[in-house]
């Protein structure tokens, strides 16, 4: 082998070996609490399109999520694909009649909580935090709580907004 391939082959393996490097730089950050609290407080400089630019849901503009008789049916309307962004909408457990709104991702990990509605809570299934009806932290190791949406009904339509 003579110095050019010798070269060459090197230039092919340095490249090769930053590979990962590259597609870790673009991964979502697991680590975060602030990104999972938030997902536009930091810009993601590998995504095709920012969700969280200017024209995107603006606030207090209110969005379809599902409807009265898919949350009577299944106890609970998971959108994880809404405008507004995921959205997990229950019973209040102490007024049937009212209905919360959460972003379901886990402000700890990233991972999307599960409404417990026998122990009246949101729940992770990764890491066991627990979160109020309101969204407030009952057991870490999440700091932060769930956002909460602003929730309505039209009809048979539930709304939500962002609060």
């Amino acid at each position: 082998m003579d110095r050019r391939d010798f070269m060459t082959w090197m230039g092919v393996g340095a490249l090769a070996a930053s590979l990962p490097v590259v597609i870790a730089a673009c991964a979502p950050d697991q680590g975060d609490e602030t990104a999972a609290a938030d997902p536009c407080a930091a810009a993601d400089p590998c995504a095709a399109a920012d969700p969280c630019a200017a024209g995107s849901v603006a606030t207090g503009e209110a969005k379809a999520v599902g409807t009265l008789a898919d949350l009577d049916a299944n106890g609970q309307i998971l959108s994880e694909s809404a405008s507004v962004g995921p959205v997990l909408v229950v019973h209040q457990p102490d007024n049937p009649d009212a209905l919360v709104a959460v972003n379901p991702t886990c402000t700890h990990n990233g991972c999307t909580v599960d409404w417990v509605a026998d122990q009246a809570q949101f729940a992770c299934p990764c890491h066991g935090s627990q979160f109020a009806p309101d969204g407030d932290v009952l057991q870490g190791p999440a700091s932060q709580p769930l956002t909460t949406y602003e929730v309505s009904v039209d009809g048979d339509t539930v709304l939500v907004s962002p609060a």
